[in-house]
């Protein structure tokens, strides 16, 4: 699974540890969570990720 950064602030959504503060499991790909998630740090929406260099 790939690690997404918020190109705003820079947090990184990794699939390993989900978001478990916004309902977001353990083990879930960055695909499959809600579209209308956003960035528990700075609110940016989804669309705002890109995948992290490997």
């Amino acid at each position: 699974m790939v690690t997404h950064v918020c190109t705003v602030c820079g947090y990184e959504y990794d699939p390993e540890v989900g978001d478990p503060d916004s309902g977001i499991a353990a083990a879930t790909p960055f695909e499959e969570i809600p579209e209308d998630w956003v960035c528990p740090v700075c609110g940016a929406t989804k669309d705002l990720f890109e995948p992290a260099d490997l």
